[in-house]
């Protein structure tokens, strides 16, 4: 009996670069996969299938995770590791961290909440002298220089090791003292995981959400920051509402309706081609 055209293609071995550019396409159209369920798809060994991650991740074609790979463009679930974050949206977190940065003055207390993006900006932080710089971001004090940072302050209380930062109240107090010493801050450069027109600012955790509300209140001027892929979407725990801030910072224009709304509540919208 003679075979199909389709049949002949399926009885042959497929060659490997034929085999990783289809696992690539697959993962980017997928977001984030397993090792097991690419296995099963391509009828090729857990082991092969590793390999060819890891030969892609060291291309720069996607993310190779435990047990999985993730889109260079995917949004992350909510226990995606900062290492893993880190290398998401890397070009658009740049362009929003130089053009945050931009808005931080000399001689300025400056609040960081934890995040990649929030990252960038601290470092992008090189011409700037004299900054009391607070955060809950334990990556940020590696990236300062003693040049810009007068002082530097870390907050909160337990360590969430994903996400390399600490979660509780920004609470300082005198020793021998049970009442709080309010501290305020001339700007405060929150990276937020969505926003959209009903839920306004969001994130995946209550407790940073917890958090995060709290450094913007404290702050004299609020700097929103995210990129294009989290608009016109939301997670779990709201943050503020969008007129909470006053710039919010991105990589590319937000759609007609959320820039209306943005501009409608006072807020400006800074990216990388409009200096603050």
């Amino acid at each position: 009996m003679q075979k199909s055209v389709g049949e002949l293609d399926q009885a042959r071995p497929r060659l490997p670069a034929g085999r990783k550019s289809e696992l690539a396409a697959f993962v980017g159209a997928e977001g984030e996969v397993t090792v097991a369920a690419l296995a099963d798809r391509f009828k090729v060994s857990s082991d092969t299938i590793r390999r060819d991650l890891d030969q892609l991740d060291a291309d720069g074609v996607l993310i190779r995770t435990h047990g999985g790979a993730v889109s260079l463009n995917s949004h992350p679930r909510a226990d995606t590791g900062v290492d893993v974050r880190s290398r998401l949206q890397t070009t658009a977190k740049e362009k929003i961290g130089a053009t945050a940065a931009k808005l931080v003055r000399d001689e300025s207390v400056v609040l960081f909440n934890a995040g990649t993006t929030a990252l960038s900006a601290a470092r992008h932080l090189h011409d700037q002298r004299g900054l009391t710089v607070v955060t809950n971001n334990l990556r940020i004090p590696a990236e300062l220089s003693p040049q810009v940072c007068r002082d530097l302050w870390v907050v909160g209380g337990a360590v969430r090791l994903s996400a390399q930062a600490t979660l509780g109240p920004l609470a300082f107090r005198a020793p021998g003292q049970v009442n709080e010493i309010n501290i305020r801050c001339d700007l405060a450069i929150i990276g937020v995981g969505a926003v959209s027109l009903d839920a306004g600012y969001s994130t995946s955790n209550l407790d940073e959400a917890v958090m995060m509300a709290d450094m913007m209140h404290r702050a004299t001027k609020v700097a929103v920051l995210a990129d294009s892929s989290k608009f016109g979407r939301s997670l779990f725990a709201q943050i503020a509402v969008l007129g909470a801030a006053d710039y919010f910072v991105t990589d590319a224009p937000p759609p007609a309706e959320l820039a209306s709304a943005l501009a409608e509540h006072d807020v400006q919208i800074l990216t990388p081609d409009e200096d603050a």
